[in-house]
Order: structure tokens, then sequence, then C-alpha cells
């Protein structure tokens, strides 16, 4: 309802924000309560039913698995790392072979399941071992270990190299054209002026599809791979003690806050200049 005042026509009121705002805050009280609810009955569970000697007994094991997590995560991702590049410059690429390529390499692996990709190197390469054990591969594709590293490494590449690609991407054209102004070769602009420029944008994506490496990491247990998850089914098997789970969830947990973490310092570290600006 408008009114007028010194023969002005006055707008209408905007609706109120204050109750769609109350609502949510009392939805995100209420959710903070329920998942408070469940944090405290895991404490209270681990607490009730603490066995030092399961402790005692797996958690060697444990470590070994740890370990053995980590050592596939660091190694998948830095190898993927490397080959998502040249996947990259080619979904960039003129020529439209390599072009295509490289889409029909990301798309591939981005959409099918980690586990479907593992199965296919693990089992499905397996069935060919007279083809490999001629040509001296058989000895790669017959350990779990290896097809582990190799599947997670094709898959972890495709979305790093999206990932790479659209950072790129992000940088204005101006930059190019201001290194060429100033005579810098390809390389140099490329290496002083776009990476650090396109770091800054993939950062969290980059430690996002970590993360989702490390969660993804725990289906290797299925091709016999004891890493932290294979270790946990093993304690399981043997103690029939469901708490041998949780504390495998929250040494997952631990790994992913620190991650989390070490982006939230690195990221204050290297924009510095710009929060200053």
């Amino acid at each position: 309802m408008t009114t007028a005042f010194n023969g002005i026509a006055a707008q209408p009121a905007p609706a109120p924000q204050k109750s769609r705002m109350s609502k949510a805050r009392v939805l995100g009280l209420i959710l903070l309560a329920i998942w408070t609810a469940c944090a405290l009955g895991i404490v209270y569970f681990l607490v009730s039913s603490w066995n030092p000697e399961l402790v005692a007994r797996y958690g060697p094991n444990y470590a070994s698995g740890l370990w053995v997590t980590v050592k596939l995560v660091v190694i998948s991702f830095i190898a993927g790392a490397i080959l998502s590049v040249p996947v990259a410059m080619g979904r960039k690429s003129a020529n439209s072979l390599a072009r295509g390529l490289s889409y029909g390499y990301v798309y591939f692996f981005r959409g099918t399941p980690l586990l479907a990709q593992t199965f296919l190197i693990y089992y499905g390469l397996g069935s060919f071992r007279p083809q490999l054990d001629a040509i001296g591969l058989w000895w790669f594709f017959r350990d779990a270990w290896y097809c582990a590293i190799l599947a997670f490494t094709l898959n972890t590449a495709a979305y790093q190299a999206e990932i790479l690609r659209g950072a790129i991407a992000s940088v204005p054209r101006g930059q190019w054209e201001a290194a060429a102004a100033l005579g810098l070769s390809r390389w140099i602009t490329i290496r002083k002026v776009i990476a650090p420029q396109a770091m800054l944008v993939a950062l969290r994506p980059y430690v996002n599809e970590l993360i989702l490496l490390l969660k993804g990491s725990a289906i290797v247990a299925i091709i016999t791979v004891f890493d932290l998850m294979g270790e946990t089914r093993r304690a399981y098997a043997r103690s029939f003690d469901f708490q041998t789970y949780i504390w495998a969830a929250l040494i997952y947990l631990a790994l992913v806050e620190l991650l989390r973490i070490g982006t939230e310092k690195a990221e204050q570290r290297l924009t510095r200049h710009i929060r200053r600006a």
C-alpha cells in the first residue's frame, strides 16, 4: 500500500527479511544440535567400550595401513599431476586429434566410478596374462599395489587436468598480452606470470581432489591392498568389534582436517599481498 507525502508517492516497503533469517538460524541451530549429539554419542560409545587389549593388538596394524594409504595417495596425486599437464594442454590444443583424445580421456575417467576403473585394471587386464607376460608387464599387473596406483593416477589426472585447464583459463588475456609486450618467451610467461595466478585459483580445487582421493583410497582394500581400511576390515573380522570402524573413520577425519588447516594456512600466506592491498 502506497502513501503520499508532500505530493510524492512513497514506494511500498520491502518485505521484512528478519523472519526468513530467523528460520535459517533456527534450522542451523537444530542441525548443530543433532551433530553435537551424534559426536557425543560416539565419544560415549568409545569411552564406555574402551578395550586396551584391542588397541595394543591392532594399533600397529592401523599405523602400517595408514602409511600404505598415505603412500598410495601421495604417489598417485603427484603422478596424476604430472600426467594432467599434457592432458590439459591437449584440451586447449588447436590440433583436433589431440583435443579429441584428451577430451575422451577426461570424459571416460570422470564419467565412470573409480571402483570400476580399479576392477578393470586389476581383474580385467589380469585376464590377459599370456599377452602381458610376453611383453614383460605381467610383474606389474599381477601386483594389486601397482594396479591401485595406476588406477588412481589415471583417475586423478583427469580431474586435475580440468582443474589446471580452468585455472589457466581464469587468468585474464591481458596478462598474456602484457608479457608478450615485454618480450617474454612463452615458457617464461607461463612460469612467471600465468602459473602463479592460476595456482591461487586452483589451490582449493586441488586440495578438494586430494581429499576425494584420500577418501576413495579405501576401495583398494577390496583388491587385497592392506591400507587403513584393509587393516580395519581384518581387525573387525578377527574381533567383531564395531569400534574398529569408528577408529578408522576418526583417522580419516583427522587427515582431512589436517589438509583443511594446511590449505587455509597456505592460502593466507600466498594471498597476503592481496589482503594488504
